[in-house]
């Protein structure tokens, strides 16, 4: 049972994704996704309560890419620096099918009156950084890792900024 609700929310994720590359984000209605993948907008509901959770899940797929892969010796091997950025990349890679899109789903957390979708957003940044700390073995602690930790944040917002600002014809 488990997996066939998993993979409805994959469906419906995938549905999402399609519709909204057809158009836009803002165009993506649950109700659409609903009709054409013939179930009720209460099984939709059941796997992601509102719109911004089929967001999450998006970004949730971008983390699991990057934590399925397993730490090999010659990554390990790697200066910490570059471990975290080979981290980064994958992540960006898992959502580089959907960059337009991917960056219309932010425009739409940041429009001003959505408070309600921004502070999770800064949640949602730290725990990815986290994982991203993970996925790389940096094992410091303390002040050190506290004053890493804001550093590889800031590496990463700078990153991923210029990641979604990129011209998708020139580069990936």
């Amino acid at each position: 049972m488990a997996s066939r609700k998993a993979n409805l929310a994959d469906r419906i994720l995938d549905k999402a994704l399609e519709l909204g590359e057809a158009s836009s984000w803002e165009a993506v209605h649950l109700h659409d996704i609903a009709e054409q993948l013939d179930i009720t907008l209460d099984d939709i509901r059941r796997h992601y309560p509102q719109k911004d959770d089929l967001v999450e899940a998006w970004f949730d797929r971008a983390d699991q890419a990057v934590l399925r892969e397993p730490a090999s010796e010659a990554f390990l091997g790697l200066p910490e620096r570059e471990r975290f950025q080979r981290v980064v990349t994958r992540w960006l890679d898992a959502l580089a099918p959907h960059r337009r899109l991917t960056r219309q789903m932010l425009a739409y957390k940041l429009e001003f009156g959505h408070i309600h979708l921004q502070v999770p957003g800064l949640m949602r940044i730290s725990r990815t950084v986290q994982w991203f700390r993970e996925a790389a073995c940096l094992d410091t602690t303390g002040i050190q890792r506290i004053l890493e930790e804001s550093t590889l944040t800031a590496m990463y917002l700078k990153t991923f900024a210029r990641w979604l600002l990129a011209d998708t014809s020139t580069s990936r």
